[in-house]
């Protein structure tokens, strides 16, 4: 504390302000599970509670003042039945202090702008301390009688004895546990049955008279308000009596005490969610039970804006028997494209459903939309039955589904029409405009136009992020950010990070290839940013693009948002200059669409308009819609490559459009430099066998090339390739290689010489690669037979047989061997032979007379070679070598070949 002299770790245990007995009672729990920690009221308790401790049982607290705890020494915050920064007074200061760890035990409803936690406890209980109780339960943590008593206390107070509708079976059951410690009820029932007092009658009676009924969206709801002098402490209290005595489904009551406003609010309607209302004005709470403190406002004011949260969250229940349209207009799985047209103009609709012509299934097998037929329609597919491109991920609900279920169904699932199923038979449909206008209809004041949803409002999901760059960036990366932001604010553009980029932070995996979108000119953008920070820019106008290249080399690619549309199956895409939300929508897959604001005044808005978050959590790889791999059928070959690196499971419905684009032979107009790249980019993966094997699974090798024969042992010559480059990265050998190129020829391993020029030729593959897959991949085989049939090579004779081959084909050799002798020589090569080298040279064959020619090379050669066999191995064992064959060739004795010194020799 202040008062020592050396500033000491604190753990506090705090609540929110006006604690109730829950707060109280989770507060002695956590104290249970940190002993050494200090409790901390931030603010006032409420009247009841604080009598409560001073009559009997503050001693089991370790309780310190709030203006006696040095808030800069805090190191651990321990947060109990709230986690809103609005809601723990002062002790905000120390949500600021660096390296703080933020525990938090809450039973209250999630929020965006809760405070963020390092661990934390939550549940949908009546009570925090049922959470806590329940904890110390499972770690055998002795209770005392009194102890169990205070926590016991706080789960009667706060589920109203049990009969809340936010109690749930946990409540009870730790309860019982509290009760088989000694939780003293006589005492409980004293504190939770209070008699009134005449100051609290008389209140009471000014709230009862000024209540008001309104019904608002066909709910009915009342509302009252009162003024005081002094702050009056048993107002919740007074509340909750008031809604049981006149019976009220939902009650609000505004309370002017001093200078703030206090908001409470229960229900026992599903209807009217007074946690999610108070939350619009700063308050929070339970579906049926809630608070809220409002400053600086009058009682009048404070009701203005509880008007606005009322008409914006009340949701009433309607069916979907209301909803729906019926009977629902179908079309058969065999029905072409061109008369599903047709009937969609026919009845004026945007969507199908597909009927199930089996006479025991639902009567429907999926759905199409008039997007989904007229690019069908756009691509020359006619004559193509939908069921080729209907979505087949299709939910559907009962007649007496309510609005919430709907929505949950059809935005949940991105799905167009919602079939209404009784009794196995479909009875009606609920289309995505249906519930739009039930939605609009349904938030609409009274006295209140609301006009059209713009593009800017439509399924449009953000929330900030700014901590989280911080925790995954370095500060060279966010600086970077902040700069690209700065720049396009400076032009009046607005600047988003997208794609693998942003996907891979939520990911946890390092990435630093910036994708930037600017809505606008992304390319006068780039030169801009470049002329500041003293960095280059490559062009394409063609596309709108740009790249930044800094002097160290560092690159940020730069686009214009744009929308893509393609001239016909397989085509390179046609751009057009468009926002941010279509440039996400042109993208492959959902888990590419997130998309990062950078702008100084918005930096770090997450937005996902298309659940990109919700597919990331599940591992789902999903397209954006149903004619996706028709319009770029190379995406079919990036999902395979995606599902293998995060270990996604491909969605059903884009599992059977991959099928689709086979079936279809989309990739027949694809050029073959485009299947290479697709092709190399999952070679070079770190482990491309998985993908390579999937690509079998959707019969996609033939795309590569017909003549590429599948055989049995495929999979263990690609688990082989990866061992031995494995094998040979371990090595740390400091000279580049294509590891993929190994994997490439392993995948054509049993084709032969013609084939392989097919293949090559086909992909466009580089003259220097194409020789190595043909040419030379078949000689090292030649060669390799040698190595393994051969019982007696010398060291030289292993070097001569494999010094031709880079380094790729001596990988592929190892692939390809089964022979143990074999890969020891080659490995024996690999690591050590093919570093040998002598120190004799040409001129010291001349400094001993002899005369330059084809000898010299005979000579080295057999040098090398007596070096590689361990005949020699310093440089007078190679010089007396030398000197013996010289003599063998001259006929000269040895001393007569000694080398002649010069000034410069010691």
């Amino acid at each position: 504390m202040t008062g020592e002299n050396e500033k000491q770790s604190l753990t506090i245990i705090t609540s929110h302000v006006n604690a109730d007995f829950d707060a109280m009672a989770s507060m002695l729990a956590a104290q249970k599970l940190y002993p050494d920690a200090l409790v901390v009221f931030p603010g006032s308790q409420e009247k009841n509670l604080r009598n409560f401790f001073i009559q009997s049982m503050v001693y089991l607290f370790n309780i310190a003042e709030l203006g006696k705890i040095d808030f800069s020494a805090v190191s651990r915050l321990v947060l109990v039945d709230t986690r809103r920064k609005n809601r723990i007074g002062d002790l905000r200061r120390v949500l600021d202090n660096p390296g703080l760890e933020i525990i938090i035990y809450d039973h209250h409803p999630k929020h965006d702008d809760d405070i963020p936690a390092d661990k934390e406890y939550h549940m949908l209980t009546g009570a925090t301390v049922t959470i806590l109780s329940d904890i110390l339960r499972k770690n055998n943590i002795p209770i005392t009688p009194e102890e169990a008593t205070i926590m016991c206390l706080g789960i009667y107070e706060d589920t109203g004895s049990f009969s809340f509708p936010s109690t749930t079976e946990k409540d009870f059951n730790a309860a019982g546990y509290l009760l088989s410690r000694g939780a003293n009820l006589n005492v409980i029932s004293s504190m939770i049955t209070r008699e009134f007092n005449p100051e609290q009658i008389g209140l009471l009676n000014d709230m009862i008279q000024a209540s008001r009924r309104y019904v608002i969206k066909g709910v009915d709801l009342v509302l009252t308000s009162v003024t005081t002098d002094d702050y009056f402490p048993d107002f919740s209290f007074l509340v909750q009596k008031m809604a049981k005595m006149e019976n009220i489904d939902a009650i609000f009551a505004l309370g002017q005490m001093e200078n703030k406003v206090y908001v409470v609010a229960r229900s026992r309607t599903e209807d009217v969610d007074v946690g999610d209302i108070l939350d619009h004005i700063g308050g929070g709470g339970h579906p049926s039970a809630a608070a809220a403190t409002v400053k600086g406002k009058t009682i009048a004011q404070t009701e203005q804006l509880l008007f606005e949260a009322l008409y914006a969250k009340i949701n009433p229940r309607r069916l979907a028997r209301n909803l729906m349209s019926s009977p629902a207009i179908m079309a058969s799985e065999g029905t072409t494209c061109k008369e599903a047209k047709a009937l969609l103009t026919r009845y004026n609709i945007n969507a199908l459903l597909v009927a199930d012509s089996r006479p025991s299934a639902m009567g429907f097998t999926g759905y199409i939309t008039r997007q989904v037929v007229e690019k069908a329609l756009f691509h020359h597919l006619e004559t193509i039955p939908i069921r080729e491109y209907m979505s087949t991920e299709i939910s559907h609900v009962h007649p007496d589904a309510d609005v919430l279920e709907i929505q949950d169904k059809i935005i949940g699932n991105k799905q167009r029409i919602l079939p209404v199923v009784e009794h196995g038979q479909v009875v009606g449909v609920i289309t995505r405009t249906d519930l739009l206008n039930t939605l609009v209809q349904q938030n609409r004041p009274a006295n209140q136009d609301f006009s059209p949803l713009d593009d800017k409002s439509s399924n449009k999901r953000s929330r900030m992020v700014n901590n989280f760059l911080r925790e995954r960036l370095s500060k060279h990366m966010m600086k970077t950010l902040v700069q690209l932001g700065e720049t396009a604010s400076g032009l009046n553009l607005n600047a988003y990070v997208v794609g693998g980029f942003v996907r891979d932070l939520f990911l946890y995996r390092k990435n630093e290839d910036i994708d930037v979108v600017i809505e606008g000119n992304g390319i006068d953008f780039a030169k801009r940013f470049a002329q500041e920070f003293g960095a280059r820019t490559h062009t394409h106008q063609k596309f709108g693009t740009a790249v930044i290249i800094f002097p160290d080399g560092f690159k940020i690619d730069i686009a214009s948002a744009r929308m893509e549309y393609y001239q016909f199956p397989a085509s390179l895409p046609v751009v057009e200059m468009s926002s941010i939300k279509m440039d996400m929508f042109r993208r492959d897959f959902t888990i590419n669409t997130l998309a990062i604001q950078l702008n100084p005044e918005k930096f770090g808005r997450l937005i996902d308009f298309f659940s990109a978050q919700k597919d990331i959590k599940d591992k789902t790889l999903r397209v954006l819609h149903n004619l996706s791999f028709v319009e770029d059928p190379t995406r079919v070959f990036r999902a395979l490559r995606f599902e293998q690196r995060f270990g996604f499971t491909i969605g059903k419905l884009t599992s059977s459009l991959i099928d689709n684009a086979v079936k279809m032979d989309f990739f027949k107009r694809l050029a073959g430099k485009r299947v290479y790249t697709e092709l190399k980019l999952i070679l070079k993966e770190e482990n491309p066998a998985p993908t390579l094997l999937r690509l079998m699974d959707y019969d996609l090798i033939e795309v590569i090339h017909p003549g590429i024969k599948i055989e049995s042992d495929l999979k263990y010559l690609l688990d082989t390739t990866k061992k031995v480059t494995d094998w040979h990265d371990l090595l740390f050998i400091d000279e580049p290689y294509e590891r993929w190129a190994v994997f490439f020829m392993a995948l054509i391993r049993h084709c032969d010489l013609h084939t392989t020029h097919e293949i090559c030729k086909h992909l466009t593959i580089a003259p220097r690669y194409a020789t190595m897959f043909g040419e030379n991949r078949l000689y090292a085989e030649q060669q390799l037979s040698r190595l393994e049939w051969h019982k007696r090579l010398k060291n030289a004779e292993v070097f001569n047989l494999l010094k031709a081959f880079k380094t790729e084909e001596i990988l592929y050799m190892m692939v390809c061997t089964g022979s143990e002798t074999a890969k020891k020589r080659i490995s024996l090569y690999h690591t050590r032979l093919r570093n040998v080298s002598i120190t004799v040279s040409g001129k010291d064959l001349l400094d001993m007379g002899l005369a330059s020619g084809p000898v010299f090379s005979n000579i080295l050669q057999a040098v090398l070679e007596a070096k590689l066999n361990g005949l020699v191995k310093t440089r007078e064992d190679e010089l007396d070598f030398v000197r013996s064959r010289m003599s063998r060739l001259t006929g000269q004795p040895l001393k007569a070949l000694q080398i002649k010194k010069t000034p410069d020799m010691d």
